[in-house]
This record gives structure tokens, C-alpha cells and sequence, in this order.
């Protein structure tokens, strides 16, 4: 598909920099005031600010004062797995003795607290339970709780129902009647909230005996699980993941996060968010799509760092199968692309369902994302629920302009039978259906699709920040735009774009392509382009192209050399 560039408009005339790159860079990004960028704790919302907080702080200072058993419910990925760390932490930080966490099982349990995962609670003689980065949509299992005389407490982020589950408090910024400023707190973000109003709460009421735990020490996690999680990267996130990435660089981090950087490879003293999001998260993700989180999470509490590089190097290795799982449904994928209609032409909304009963339940997720990234359309990937069991489970990821929910709601309504259960977000969301339905399926979630969207958003958009000046090639610059991240979702990297003569091209490390460039000015660049389609590159008749980077610095031997990230070469 041929790319469509555009240069992001400037949303706003404020002078927020006396930079005049990173002022523009601001400016296209709606940043209003320059208070927007201040990054330090003191600007971050209030705990107070969350509808339900106070509940949910009564319910816990009780417990605290019966020592009741607490059991935290999880969720299966990076988010829910540092919500669970960090909660776990936290609490026998502040001086609960009987604490202990459960993560559902994908596969035989799926997502939430189910009735199984409820089950084993009363079995565990639970008194509360909390759930983290879940719960909203719990009805059921929450439901059983209560009837077996157990607490709730609902720490969550998801978008809920029309009703809400029967919980003694529940704390979601999405709540309607919630009126906390940023809606785009991750689950560890609304944990993180809630540790800090108990501890407030604990301090007014004099509980502490001895010192009172510094929960700063925790925004390593924040930071990991909001980048994660891929939410947006409003002000507060930004505020968020600043603080914990400048703990990670400054060593005063998880032993567990430590050992991650190790095996990926990465230099802990510069780390930056987006080595969090495609370095750090998917190793730990990789835990809770081939086998349980429960592994991350021991990862991320362990405080010996010979036993947190133990179980990095187990997840390093997961990670590694989960690609070759990820490889061979890509290329089956694909196979079925190229027979589906209308697919390529221009301007056809089309989305794409996709189902092999042979794959992964646990990777079909980011099959999805590859697929969606090729092809610019959104996708639903499916795998079998279980060998035995007749339903298959789904996987969905959305461009831009579409918001996936909303579409499985739209399908929901106008076809009650069809989905068995949904829920997600704008961006990624997850269903289950009748694996005799797909076929019907398909065709409907194409119809949807074509009704919910408009034709110019298949298009495949690349925004860029324009060009950059032949001064602006420095690496004075690359490190004024890390050090001016955090970068992330709705707060994009600077990407930029210009014409450049293709001096040499490389395979690198299998599926990398090394390249020498040469500027409108004359000038020498070493470029690198990460997992490339090998089919169409190298090719050495291309010798002059548009390309799509990202200011870059890499390190070699202590050296520090200017590099372009290529994201796309447009011939």
C-alpha cells in the first residue's frame, strides 16, 4: 500500500520552548502552557481527585487493623503484572502481613475474575480481595465473592458497561461520574493512586510504628506498566513515567526490571520509554502468553538479583519461542491475505478477520498488530478457545479513527447472538465467538466497518515533523529530543522526513538493514531499519528514496555515532 506523508499541524501559537525545533515539535503535539511540560511529582493529580477512593481506603485501613488474608487478582499482562508487583509491594510495605496475588490462567481461566479465579479465592480464605487492571466487568465472579461474605475492591482502568458489578468500592477514572482529570491512567497508574491515599490515610490516623514507606520507590513499575499498556501519554503519564525511568537509569529500580535490561541488551543509564514498550514489556509479556504471569510477577518482586536473572533469562527464552510462533502465523497469515477480496484496492474499507485453529491463543494478539501494520486495516485474529472447546477467542487492533469497542458494541446490538462476550479499548480489544459463527462474522465485522469509518483513514497516514535543517544532524540534537520525551501514545516520537541518496545497504543481524545515506547536504549517515521485510529488501536498485527516520544515538565501545531509525523508505 502506498503510504500517504503528512506533516503534523501546528495545534497551538503558545512559545514553549526558546528552541525553535522543540517548540514546533510542542506545538504540533497541542501542548497548551509550558506547566504541561513540568515532569516533577508535585504537578501530578490528587489521589482525592478519584471517585470511590475514599471507600476504598476505608476498606483497606480496616483490614489493616484486622491484619485480614488479602488476595489480588491479576491480569495477564505487562500492565497486570506491575499492578499486582507494585499492590503486593506496597501493602507489606505499609504493614500487611497476610497478602498474596493470583493471575488468572488465558487459557483455561481467560481474562478477570471469573468465577474460577473466584472460586480458588475462597479456597485461599480470603477476607478482601482487589483486583488490578480488572474487575469492571466482573459480574459474575464478584457476584460469588460477595455471597461467600468476601470484600471487594475493583482497582481498574477498562472502559465499563451500561451496570457495574456489586463491589464494596471500585476505583476507575473511566467511571462516569468520575470526574479525576486524566482518563488514561494505566492499571498500575490507579494502583499506584490508591497505595498513596492509604499511606495518606495511615499517616492522618498515626498506624505507622515505624518508618513510613517511600512509595516513590515503586514508579519503576508505573512507568513499565503505562508504557506497556500503550495508553495515551497525557501530562500525568508523562509525569509518571519520567520519574520511574529516571529511577531505572539511576539504578534505584526493581532487580527484576535490571535483569530485563540485561538480557535485552540495553544500557540501564540511558534507557528510554520506547525501550520499555519494545525491549523490557514484551519478555515480560511473553510469561503471560505461553504460560502464567505468575513469572513476571516474581520477576518483578524479587530482591536478590541472582534469582532475578534467573527468571529474566526464563523469560528471555519464552520470548524467543513466542517470535517463532509470532513468524510462522505471520507467514500463514499473509497466505490468507493474499486470497481475500478487495483487500488491495484503494479507498475499500475492509477489515480483516483471520482464524487458524492451530494458533496460539497467546500470540494472536500481536499477529494482529503485524497484520494491522501491513495492511492498514483493522484486524481480528482468532485461535481456538481449548482443543475441546467449540468457541475461539479474538484478538482485535485498530487504526486510528476507529475505535474497536465501539464497533463490537455496534455488532453486539445488531446481532445479539453472535458475540458470546467482548471488552477492550479504543485501540485493542478481545471477544469470544462460536467458531460455526465466523464465517458470519466475518462478513459482518467487514459491513461495520465499512459503516463506522470513513474511506481516507485506510489510507495508511505517516505524520512526520517535516524536515530537518542540515544543523540539526547532530547528536546534540538527538539527545535534546531523548532527554524531551517521555515519548509515547498521543505524544509521538519526532519523526521526520527527507530525500537521501542510498549509498549502501546491508542485512544486519537477519532481518535488519544497515544503510549509508547521504543528505540533500552532502552529508554521511549511518542509518539502521529493525525487522524489515526480507522478501523486498535489500534491493540494491533503489538509490534514491524518500525516507521516514527518527534522530537516533548509538553506542558502540563507548563511542557515541549519530544514526537514523528508518520507519519507512518510500521509493
Amino acid at each position: 500500500m502506498q503510504k500517504i506523508i503528512k506533516k503534523r499541524p501546528l495545534l497551538t501559537q503558545e512559545k514553549l520552548s526558546d528552541h525553535p525545533l522543540l517548540n514546533r515539535l510542542y506545538q504540533s503535539r497541542g501542548i497548551q502552557s509550558v506547566q504541561e511540560l513540568e515532569r516533577t511529582l508535585k504537578f501530578l493529580h490528587r489521589p482525592q481527585q478519584l471517585a470511590g477512593i475514599e471507600q476504598a481506603v476505608g476498606i483497606l485501613v480496616q483490614a489493616y487493623k484486622k491484619q485480614s488474608r488479602i488476595v489480588i487478582v491479576g491480569d495477564f499482562d505487562a500492565d497486570g503484572a506491575t499492578s499486582t508487583a507494585l499492590t503486593l509491594l506496597a501493602l507489606r510495605q505499609l504493614g500487611f502481613t497476610q497478602v498474596e496475588y493470583l493471575i488468572p490462567d488465558r487459557f483455561s481461566q481467560g481474562y478477570g475474575l471469573s468465577l474460577s479465579v473466584a472460586e480458588m479465592v475462597v479456597a485461599k480464605g480470603a477476607d478482601l480481595v482487589i483486583t488490578v487492571d480488572n474487575g469492571i466487568s466482573s459480574f459474575e465472579g464478584i457476584e460469588y465473592l460477595k455471597s461467600q461474605g468476601i470484600q471487594v475492591l475493583v482497582t481498574d482502568h477498562h472502559l465499563p458497561a451500561d451496570s457495574f458489578p456489586n463491589a464494596d468500592a471500585m476505583v476507575n477514572p473511566n467511571l462516569p461520574y468520575c470526574e479525576f482529570p486524566s482518563k488514561s491512567l494505566a492499571g498500575v497508574g490507579v494502583a499506584f493512586y490508591v497505595m498513596l491515599a492509604l499511606r495518606g490515610k495511615m499517616r492522618d490516623e498515626n498506624l505507622f510504628t515505624g518508618t513510613e514507606p517511600n512509595l516513590a520507590e515503586l514508579l519503576d513499575l508505573v512507568a513499565l506498566g503505562t508504557v506497556a499498556d500503550v495508553v495515551p501519554l497525557d501530562h500525568n503519564n508523562r509525569i509518571l513515567v519520567h520519574q520511574g525511568l529516571s529511577r531505572i537509569r539511576s539504578g534505584a529500580c526493581r532487580a527484576g526490571i535490571k535483569a530485563l535490561a540485561e538480557v535485552s541488551k540495553r544500557d540501564l543509564s540511558h534507557l528510554q520509554a520506547a525501550d520499555l514498550g519494545f525491549a523490557i514489556a514484551p519478555r515480560l509479556n511473553a510469561a503471560g502468553r505461553l504460560e502464567n504471569m505468575s513469572l513476571g510477577v516474581e520477576l518483578l518482586v524479587a530482591d536478590n538479583m541472582d534469582v532475578a536473572r534467573q527468571l529474566a533469562f526464563e523469560l528471555d527464552s519464552l520470548n524467543q519461542t513466542r517470535k517463532e510462533f509470532e513468524q510462522e502465523m505471520k507467514t500463514e497469515a499473509l497466505s490468507i491475505c493474499a486470497k481475500l477480496p478487495k483487500l488491495s484496492q484503494k479507498g475499500q474499507a475492509h477489515g480483516i478477520t483471520l482464524y487458524q485453529p492451530d494458533w496460539h491463543q497467546g500470540v494472536i494478539g500481536i499477529l494482529a498488530s503485524r497484520i494491522k501494520d501491513q495492511f492498514h486495516r483493522p484486524v481480528i485474529a482468532f485461535a481456538q478457545e481449548s482443543e475441546e472447546s467449540k468457541f475461539i477467542k479474538g484478538s482485535a487492533r485498530s487504526i486510528t479513527g476507529l475505535h474497536m469497542r465501539d464497533v463490537l458494541e455496534r455488532i453486539d446490538t445488531l446481532y445479539p447472538d453472535l458475540i458470546v462476550k467482548f471488552g477492550g479499548h479504543a485501540m485493542a480489544a478481545g471477544l469470544t465467538i462460536h467458531q460455526d459463527h465466523f464465517l458470519k462474522f466475518q462478513k459482518i465485522f467487514d459491513e461495520v466497518i465499512n459503516e463506522m469509518i470513513e474511506p481516507e483513514l485506510l489510507q495508511g497516514i505517516i505524520y512526520t515533523d517535516g524536515e530537518l535543517q542540515a544543523g540539526e544532524f547532530s547528536l546534540e540534537i538527538a539527545n535534546l529530543l531523548q532527554q524531551a520525551g517521555p515519548w509515547g501514545q498521543h505524544f509521538p516520537e519526532p519523526t521526520f522526513e527527507g530525500d537521501f541518496k542510498i549509498l549502501q545497504q546491508r542485512l544486519l543481524g537477519g532481518n535488519h538493514l544497515k544503510m549509508m545515506l547521504e543528505n540533500q547536504q552532502g552529508m554521511l549517515l549511518d542509518a539502521i531499519w529493525f525487522n524489515i521485510d526480507t522478501r523486498l529488501f535489500p534491493d540494491l536498485s533503489i538509490k534514491q528514496a524518500k525516507i521516514i527516520y527518527k534522530l537516533d544515538i548509538n553506542e558502540y565501545k563507548g563511542n557515541k555515532n549519530l544514526q537514523l531509525r528508518v520507519e519507512n523508505v518510500i521509493v
